[in-house]
């Protein structure tokens, strides 16, 4: 699984939220990347590096190129994260409100 706090603190960054979004659609160079923003290809790598780093993004040699590939399942398991909390919340919260409709029943 993906280091949480690290993923969390990526995604946190729009640039990066942007280049995983851009990933989702297919493998992408860091030139390819970089085509839409206006930013240095250094700066892409630097985001790529810290999605690398937290396990969301690959990069792989073919050539001279290294093409970056976006790891669907480590995002998957933090979909699956917050799925979880989601879940809890929404028990607790139904709790609560049975618990305030019970009050309000028994006065």
């Amino acid at each position: 699984m993906p280091d949480l706090d690290l993923a969390f603190a990526a995604l946190g960054d729009p640039v990066r939220r942007a280049l995983v979004t851009r990933l989702a659609h297919g493998d992408a160079t860091v030139g390819e990347l970089a085509e839409p923003f206006d930013l240095t290809p250094q700066a892409i790598s630097h985001h790529v590096g810290v999605l690398r780093r937290c396990g969301l993004v690959e990069q792989r040699r073919e050539g001279t190129r290294r093409p970056c590939r976006l790891r669907a399942d480590q995002l998957a398991l933090i979909g699956t994260w917050i799925d979880e909390q989601r879940r809890a919340w929404n028990d607790r919260l139904d709790a609560l409100d049975a618990h305030l409709t019970d009050e309000k029943g028994g006065r």
